[in-house]
């Protein structure tokens, strides 16, 4: 166990019978559970072990606290992982309401609903972003939280659940302003929590494909911008030149630190992994390795400087952003000490580096990849940075002899035929219109969760999917008419914004919804709301003009008589007339007829890495089908989000799979050893504390994007008095 000496207590560390008792002697570094993932750390772990391996099959509920009321129109997937402090656990619920409870008894002490005009006035919000989780600051009596819902971060006293009036404007701050671009263009919601360091909360977020995800810091108490860091490199700045484009900064979105940040608070350090350019499949308008897409960062925390970088991907065309915030631990080296940081991705890589200098602390190698028959206009980077150890902890190719074969033989053929039409070289295969194979895919390899790290032996525990998907690339439509209906320019402008993720025919595609028949929901104002504010883990389309929005509308809701009517924007057309430019027709997954992945399992996984050797303690698939168990199938895995918490206990807690169970699982072995059903998948990475002397595991259970059972509880466990 890492420990913290107390300074009063020195003078008596020598006694044998005090050495003993630790409770008298050392202050646990990780005992509570005050920070998203439990500390600045971000290592997800807790050194209580009240509950351990012995025990851990007698854990039952404590208490369960519906968030919404037990509101079912309400309902919906909940990502936060809680904080608790003082006694006080707090969370976000579905719609975004600020909740404060008993932590050992559920009970409810207040509620701040962001879109209650009568308690917020200038920032009430009915749109519905994703949220995974809060932040306390406190200074003497003024204790806060900050939390963000869409573009609005919100300073609630943590006593009451009032807005705090001197922060911001009434207790909040516009995030849309500051980024260099026009407010009413720019589209922000950030998704992780802030995180603060000293009076300042720093933050990025989720955004459109026209809003940059620029880095930056606030102050607590005012809510006045500190610093920014850009993460589209303006002229002269380190990285400016690796744009080809010299304009980009003007113009490209994305680049976000949307899966949050790390802390080192004794150097003032932050760490973040920032996603990739616009365009996600087709970079033939942003030339370059386009820093600091794909980037590792390390930023002073008080002033936003760049301290070191290393991009995990050159010129990405595969929507491998960093997926998670990245973890801090302490490895021999040499028989040294180093403080290292080390970022999962994606792609199922580990990158372990010095956390002061930015070394690798294994070697990284960059390694030729296939460039040829790229799409027109591409250039894609000759080479990608392979870290030799650790080792990918998923598959990253997919051949013929990986084909399900545990369906029916009419499947496999089907899925057979398919594949053979396909390209499938590796992770960094070009994109194509043919269609080429992604794996471990869009959604992982690793995902926003992250992993957990036990510091007593610097194992790290991550779970990751493995589920290949098709990506197919379409030239982008484009019509130079001078005269167009509303019917004409909206087909063009869906193709332009929508159709990645709900497909060429607005049938969905991957996980996103079909939008057949959504006129029956929405209302045309209701429609062009959502399309500003987006919704959940659709950005907001600010930037799109009322014209353009009325000719979406009416396309997407079958407005018959707006249709026929003269669009009133802009020509729509291809700026870029040197090369085409591309679009991708969806998040496809690779399935077969009976629904399951046309890759042969695991599909979920969770290993155990030595971040010491580089080497692997185990890895053991992750979640199941009950039906395809009922068979006699051996345990295939599932797609899981959240992450895992390890304790001193010996235990890993995981909910993530889509199986809806939570379980405890031998940090040694890999065996579950202990597993409940939870009213909705708890796709959230749980926390673990201590209230009242009792040791309590509690986590989010709203249900998924799978669709299924939905809920608005937060379920906690505990052991039973004796």
């Amino acid at each position: 166990m890492i420990i913290k000496r107390t300074k009063l207590l020195l003078p008596v560390i020598f006694s044998v019978a005090i050495l003993t008792s630790a409770a008298y002697l050392v202050q646990r570094e990780y005992a509570d559970w005050k920070i998203y993932g439990g500390s600045g750390d971000n290592i997800k772990y807790s050194d209580l072990k009240q509950v351990d391996t012995t025990n851990v099959k007698q854990l039952k509920v404590a208490w369960v606290y519906h968030s919404e009321n037990e509101d079912q129109s309400k309902y919906g997937p909940i990502e936060s992982n809680p904080i608790i402090v003082n006694n006080t656990l707090f969370g976000v619920s579905p719609r975004l309401k600020l909740f404060a409870v008993d932590a050992a008894t559920g009970k409810e002490k207040w509620h701040f609903d962001p879109a209650d005009t009568s308690g917020n006035k200038t920032w009430a919000r009915n749109s519905v972003n994703m949220n995974r989780g809060v932040a306390y600051w406190a200074d003497g009596d003024d204790r806060r939280i900050i939390y963000t819902v869409g573009p609005i971060a919100f300073a609630v006293n943590a006593e009451t659940g009032k807005l705090i009036p001197g922060f911001g404007v009434n207790g909040g701050v516009d995030l849309r302003k500051g980024l260099g671009r026009n407010p009413k263009d720019v589209s922000i919601s950030p998704t992780a929590p802030v995180i603060i360091y000293k009076n300042l909360f720093i933050t990025s977020g989720l955004v459109s494909e026209t809003t940059p995800g620029h880095i930056r810091g606030f102050d607590v108490r005012t809510g006045k911008q500190k610093w920014i860091f850009h993460t589209i490199p303006y002229p002269g700045e380190a990285g400016y030149s690796t744009w080809d484009d010299k304009t980009a900064y003007k113009r490209m979105g994305s680049t976000n630190a949307w899966s949050g940040f790390s802390l080192d608070s004794k150097r003032g350090l932050i760490f973040a992994g920032v996603g990739s350019p616009t365009n996600d499949f087709y970079g033939g308008d942003r030339w370059g390795k386009g820093l600091f897409g794909n980037c590792l960062l390390a930023l002073d925390a008080a002033t936003g400087k760049l301290k070191w970088y290393f991009q995990t991907v050159h010129h990405d065309v595969w929507d491998m952003d960093i997926s998670s915030a990245p973890v801090l631990v302490t490895i021999p080296r040499d028989g040294k000490k180093i403080d290292a940081v080390v970022q999962t991705t994606k792609s199922g890589f580990v990158f372990v580096f010095d956390r002061v200098t930015g070394k690798p602390l294994f070697p990284i190698k960059e390694r030729p990849v296939p460039t040829n028959n790229a799409a027109l206009g591409e250039k894609l980077n000759a080479t990608q940075p392979f870290p030799v150890l650790p080792k990918p902890f998923v598959r990253q190719i997919m051949t013929e002899k990986d084909l399900n074969t545990i369906v029916g033989d009419s499947s496999y053929q089907d899925v057979k035929r398919r594949f053979k039409t396909y390209r499938s070289q590796g992770i960094f295969t070009p994109p194509t219109e043919k269609g080429t194979i992604i794996l471990p895919g869009y959604d992982g390899g690793g995902e926003w969760g992250g992993p957990a790290v036990d510091p007593e032996t610097n194992i790290l525990y991550v779970n990751a999917n493995e589920m290949a998907w098709v990506l197919n690339l379409v030239k982008e439509k484009s019509d130079n008419k001078k005269s167009m209906t509303n019917l004409q320019a909206g087909v063009v402008l869906y193709h332009k914004n929508c159709m990645g993720c709900h497909g060429p025919e607005r049938l969905g595609s991957g996980d996103y919804p079909s939008l057949i028949g959504v006129e029956r929901k929405y209302k045309f104002a209701q429609f062009s709301e959502l399309l500003s504010t987006g919704r959940r883990m659709m950005p907001g389309f600010a930037q799109l003009s009322k014209a353009e929005k009325t000719a979406i509308g009416s396309f997407v809701l079958n407005l018959k008589p707006e249709q026929e009517k003269p669009y009133t924007g802009t020509v729509i057309k291809n700026n870029n007339k040197s090369r085409p430019s591309y679009s991708f027709t969806g998040y496809n997954k690779f399935l077969t007829k009976e629904g399951y992945p046309a890759l042969s399992p695991p599909w979920g996984t969770i290993s155990a890495i030595d971040l010491n050797t580089g080497k692997y303690h185990w890895q053991v698939p992750f979640g199941e089908f009950e039906e395809l168990k009922k068979k006699g199938i051996p345990t295939t895995g599932r797609e899981n989000y959240g992450g895992p918490v390890v304790t001193a206990g010996g235990l890993i807690f995981i909910g993530a799979s889509a199986d809806g169970k939570f379980r405890a699982i031998n940090k040694k072995t890999g065996k579950t050893i202990w597993e409940t059903e939870l009213p909705a998948p708890g796709v959230a990475t749980p926390a673990v504390y201590e209230a009242g002397g009792k040791q309590y595991i509690v986590i989010a259970c709203g249900g998924s994007k799978w669709g299924g059972k939905s809920s608005d509880a937060y379920v906690a466990f505990t052991l039973p008095d004796k």
